[in-house]
């Protein structure tokens, strides 16, 4: 159900970059996107009761029955490239946001609106 909603986050977010006019909603629709992608990686790495992929020296030892805690700490441990690569996500997507707004900011600045279709028709 979680992936169903990701999807639906992102058609919403696709929808507002395709068809709508302003150029402040088509950066949200963007934006939105950008952090159902987010989402999506984060739950790729999900797992039920999982532990957090810091492996002490306690995990080196040996358990009482002969099996060493190091593997069953590697079947419950969560992985931890999704999380990476999601707060890399982050932080180029702050970027592309800041490049975003600044480009609508100057586009105001110069023909007064935000509307393409009024964009279009003043720069003829």
């Amino acid at each position: 159900m979680l992936y169903a909603m990701c999807f639906a986050l992102f058609m919403l977010g696709l929808y507002c970059a395709v068809v709508k006019k302003n150029m402040v909603k088509i950066v949200l629709g963007i934006v939105v996107m950008e952090y159902a992608v987010n989402l999506f990686l984060i739950l790729l790495g999900f797992r039920t009761d999982g532990v957090a992929p810091i492996v002490d020296r306690q995990f080196l030892e040996a358990g009482p029955d002969g099996m060493t805690v190091t593997s069953a700490f590697l079947s419950q441990a969560v992985d931890p490239l999704p999380q990476a690569l999601v707060l890399t996500s982050i932080v180029i997507s702050l970027g592309s946001l800041a490049l975003m707004i600044s480009i609508c900011i100057r586009t105001y600045s110069k023909y007064g609106t935000f509307d393409i279709t009024e964009i279009r028709r003043l720069k003829g």
